[in-house]
């Protein structure tokens, strides 16, 4: 897929838009990983079989016809007992013969994905976890009897030789979502438009007893953006990770990789992130996003209604892109979220399949999760977007990495949150660096690339 460029107004007019993607309250967060290089490659459990998966019918008036007991496992436990009760309902009046039994991931969504993969004990419908492309046939039914495929935007991020697999979830950017009333406080009447306005805002809001910038550093996936949006944009090349395979040393400090991991580290160094990062708390730091105590979040907009239900309004909460250079030019990431996927071997494929199906089109969980709709058309209802929108920004459409990249990844061991950590705490970050150019490099002669 090549790169593109899209001015938000554009995607809104070309309907990718709506609303952004979310996290659970167990920090199973997935922002843009589809576009992202942070893979451990799963095998084929030894168990699966290659049976031929039930044909999805086309449901009746009311699916009536259709029938079964699915399990969804998701990663979005808050909803549980709650929205997923109103979606079951709603569900259950088109669809009157299928009982959905959610079962809630209590542990890192990706990992238990992997070991319940590897077990061959997969749930009827999941979300997919960071696997290669080509593994998806192995475990998961294929979806383009869905009818959705000239309406679903990254439709080729879960697909293979031609065949769909999975659908996102939603669609997200990642910018800085702040409480206005810490800024209005702090004297600060207008959001930052380059780096250093940005700075010139966290001295305010440091001065002022506010914690600048909430990075929720220990628990390791809130920095996601910082090593698979940001050096992306810092290049100007949705597929920059790519550029890993022609070097043994992709890492260096004057790359997207250091300029990105650099920006965090002056925050840390400057006193604007949390007093001890290596002990954050990621459901407090909502509430204190809430309340004020804390200014800003670097994340995806999916996180917007999760803090206006931590405790304050809408209309306190401000949504604008990271200025991560002095240009005074705004680009962000457009990325998918998690995907639903259908297990191969479910005993009611039809039934998982019309589930999926609703959830995209009829259930509204991506205005309730912040996400941009997966269907093109859809606008968002979120105000916080259509302030993102007044700067100018520039989205930059995420692309599928390289498997090669992925593959070379797994054997060197590469975690790039892990990695960012290092870089920040060290006392010299080029040490980083070379550890893990050395590993590269080392992995990607081992595999012969």
């Amino acid at each position: 897929m090549r790169n593109k460029l899209f001015s938000l107004s554009f995607v809104m007019a070309l309907s990718l838009s709506t609303a952004l993607t979310g996290c659970g309250s167990n920090n199973n967060n997935n922002t843009g990983a589809a576009a992202t290089e942070q893979p451990v490659a799963t095998t084929a459990p030894e168990t699966a079989t290659n049976a031929p998966a039930e044909a999805t019918k086309e449901p009746a008036a009311g699916g009536a016809d259709i029938s079964g007991k699915i399990t969804f496992l998701t990663n979005r436990t808050d909803m549980i007992g709650k929205e997923y009760d109103e979606y079951l309902k709603r569900f259950n009046e088109k669809y009157p013969n299928i009982e959905v039994e959610l079962e809630a991931s209590q542990t890192d969504y990706n990992q238990q994905s992997k070991v319940r993969m590897a077990s061959g004990e997969l749930p009827d419908i999941m979300f997919i976890p960071t696997i290669p492309n080509s593994d998806l046939p192995k475990y998961f039914a294929e979806l383009d009897d869905l009818g959705l495929n000239d309406q679903i935007t990254f439709k080729d991020f879960k697909s293979f030789e031609g065949k769909l697999y999975g659908i996102t979830t939603g669609n997200s950017t990642s910018g800085i979502v702040y409480n206005k009333k810490a800024f209005a406080d702090a004297g600060i009447t207008e959001v930052p438009k380059t780096w250093d306005d940005f700075l010139a805002a966290c001295e305010k809001l440091k001065a002022n007893g506010v914690i600048p910038l909430a990075s929720n550093f220990k628990d390791k996936w809130p920095l996601n953006d910082w090593v698979y949006a940001v050096p992306r944009i810092i290049e100007g090349k949705a597929d920059f990770p790519n550029d890993k395979l022609g070097s043994d040393t992709p890492f260096t400090m004057d790359n997207g990789y250091g300029k990105s991991f650099s920006l965090l580290r002056e925050l840390n160094e400057k006193g604007y992130l949390e007093k001890d990062i290596n002990s954050t708390n990621w459901e407090q730091s909502k509430k204190d996003i809430a309340s004020g105590k804390f200014a800003m979040y670097f994340l995806g907009n999916w996180v917007i209604n999760q803090i206006t239900g931590a405790g304050t309004t809408s209309d306190n909460v401000g949504f604008f892109p990271l200025p991560y250079d002095n240009s005074g030019t705004p680009v962000a990431p457009l990325s998918p979220d998690f995907f639903y996927a259908v297990a191969k071997d479910s005993k009611h494929v039809d039934a998982a399949k019309a589930f999926v199906k609703w959830m995209i089109e009829e259930s509204g969980y991506e205005d309730f999760a912040g996400f941009i709709s997966p269907l093109k058309g859809k606008e968002s209802t979120l105000p916080q977007l259509k302030e993102f929108q007044s700067t100018g920004v520039v989205l930059q459409e995420g692309t599928v990495d390289n498997a090669t990249v992925t593959e070379i990844s797994n054997k060197a061991q590469l975690d790039l949150p892990a990695v960012l950590q290092e870089f920040v705490l060290a006392k010299d970050p080029q040490t980083v660096f070379d550890k893990w150019n050395k590993a590269w490099a080392k992995a990607k002669k081992d595999l012969g690339h």
